[in-house]
């Protein structure tokens, strides 16, 4: 066990540096580490290991793509037309409940109506 890092280098172990094993996963992870912008693709920059002969990679989390966005684009629209349709059926139904208000007014004066006039042909 090292403690602390003494005055000599020890053979193997502080004198030189070891390569990563792993890189990061995630997409903004790549772009801090390799100073990219948000133009640059990120897949070119992920940090390969070869094993047997072939090299391995690990699938980038995050990751900002074409369809990502045509989905997001998606969503929003359908959040945005679900908005306008309810606006326009609250719309429907309050111009609905009006003219059924005014109408059930109507019918009630005019029943009221043929009640006086009936009260005043009996009193006559």
């Amino acid at each position: 066990v090292i403690v602390k890092k003494g005055k000599e280098e020890i053979e193997g172990v502080t004198d030189k540096q070891q390569p990563r094993m792993l890189g990061p996963k995630r997409a903004s992870h790549i772009k801090k580490l390799f100073d990219l912008s948000s133009e640059d693709d990120v897949r070119k920059f992920v940090i390969r290991r070869d094993v047997k002969g072939h090299s391995k990679a690990p699938k980038i989390q995050r990751l900002v793509t074409p369809v990502t966005r045509q989905r997001r684009r998606r969503r929003v629209a359908a959040i945005k037309a679900r908005r306008v349709n309810a606006k326009e059926a609250r719309s429907a139904y309050f111009t609905l409940v009006s003219k059924r208000r005014t109408t059930n007014q109507l019918r009630s004066k005019a029943k009221a109506a043929r009640v006086k006039a009936a009260a005043e042909k009996k009193k006559n």
